[in-house]
């Protein structure tokens, strides 16, 4: 075992010495910023876009409703044809025209109100035409019948049902989308580390095998040794990278916002809302949204993450170090590689449609269990309040696996990286298991 620290630093050092390697680690943050502040320059000068709208109401019960606001401006037409109105919203070459009929029933204008444009309009902007007309509609359809529409909306009642657990601890939905972004981003994150840092584990043990460097280094280093200093190694190189990573991505952004002045948001959706609700309730939620991150346990999410992630990520280089070892190249690891990246697109699919609807659920629980599964499945689980006895048998089960999996996987290793110029098949590998 004195041999696996060398071997370790030798991993380590060949890799994070690799050009490849230092030009990977800093120019994707500088790629992933630039196109970050890219789209965000772009967002803002599509919301600085002033659309021009022109409206023929010919039934006369819109003529009050349509206000202007500093990206959407509305033009009511007077006394004109609509053919004449098409004409001279071409000839302006305006948004789009909005034609309402004249009609005898309030009931015949959800189907003769049209929208011409040059193009298909956007859905956001014809959600909210649609919900205009729809309301000044609903309210004159009250008024026919006699209803006070005002009556109505004061004798409405919102219910929100308080959510609250037997032992008497509050939830909430917020709650809920909180443990869910925490779940997924967590899940998410460890299956592209895997993807990412399991085929450079590949890549290396395939470039060693064909350079016959691997010769040497057999000759006084158990296959098992080598195999997990590889794994070690590359694993302390790939966090080395990702923690660079990290670093330099909240920096740059940093810098980027505060010196050209690029707001994340502008062109969301829900900016405006936010404009307009910053005095009637956006402190409010903020406050909500950090009750709920204080109450998560997030002690217990963080050790978890660091277990599983590690434990995981173990698990699979395991995996794909042994399909190096039993290749001659790249192009001929594809029929080994299906049955690794299953388990993992499994997770994610089951804890993205099953965890989130129900977290405590059979299918869930059995996942949560299953070690080439439990990383992702029980990493989205733990948010929602999983006992800690059902976390370490999971983790248990994890690692005895991982050492069960380097056990086969060395049993490839010694003879596959002895083997040249022979495919090998599923067959001629389970020989090498018994040999």
């Amino acid at each position: 075992m004195n041999h696996l620290p060398l071997i370790i630093k030798r991993e380590y050092l060949t890799k994070v010495r690799n050009k490849s390697f230092i030009i990977m680690t800093f120019l994707s943050p500088l790629i992933f910023v630039g196109i970050f502040a890219l789209v965000a320059y772009l967002s803002s000068l599509n919301n600085d876009t002033v659309r021009k709208i022109s409206v023929l109401d010919e039934s006369g019960l819109f003529k009050d409703e349509f206000n202007s606001s500093p990206h959407l401006q509305y033009k009511l037409l007077g006394e004109t044809t609509l053919q004449n109105a098409k004409e001279e919203a071409e000839k302006e070459e305006v948004y789009g025209l909005l034609y309402i009929p004249k009609i005898d029933r309030l009931e015949d204008l959800s189907k003769k109100i049209t929208f011409y444009s040059e193009d298909s309009p956007s859905l956001s902007l014809m959600g909210d035409i649609n919900d205009l007309l729809e309301n000044k509609v609903n309210t004159l359809k009250l008024r026919e019948a006699g209803i006070d529409s005002e009556t109505i909306k004061n004798l409405h009642i919102n219910i929100s049902a308080n959510q609250e657990t037997f032992k008497g601890k509050e939830t909430s939905k917020l709650g809920s989308g909180l443990k869910l972004i925490f779940g997924g981003a967590a899940g998410y994150l460890l299956f592209m580390f895997i993807i990412i840092y399991g085929n450079m584990i590949m890549r290396s043990v395939i470039e060693e095998k064909t350079s016959r460097v691997i010769e040497v280094i057999i000759s006084s280093v158990k296959p098992r040794l080598l195999l997990l200093g590889k794994i070690f190694g590359t694993t302390l190189a790939g966090i080395t990278q990702f923690v660079v990573w990290v670093v330099l991505i909240l920096v740059l952004m940093t810098v980027v916002t505060s010196v050209f002045g690029i707001d994340p948001s502008a062109g969301s959706p829900s900016q405006q809302v936010l404009e307009n609700s910053v005095n009637g309730g956006t402190q409010q939620i903020l406050q909500d949204v950090m009750i709920e991150i204080n109450n998560l346990p997030i002690t217990n999410l963080i050790i978890m993450f660091i277990l599983f992630f590690v434990g995981g990520y173990l698990l699979y280089a395991s995996l794909y170090a042994s399909v190096g070892a039993a290749v001659d190249s790249e192009t001929d690891t594809q029929q080994f590689m299906m049955p690794i990246l299953m388990p993992l697109i499994l997770a994610v699919y089951v804890g993205f449609f099953t965890v989130i609807d129900n977290p405590h659920g059979t299918v869930s629980q059995v996942f949560s269990y299953i070690p080439f599964t439990s990383p992702v499945v029980m990493l989205m689980r733990i948010p929602f309040g999983v006992p800690l006895w059902q976390q370490i048998i999971s983790v248990v089960i994890l690692f005895a696996t991982f050492i069960a999996m380097v056990w086969f996987a060395a049993k490839i290793y010694r003879v596959g990286i002895l083997m040249y110029g022979k495919k090998p098949t599923y067959k001629e590998i389970f020989k090498w298991l018994k040999y």
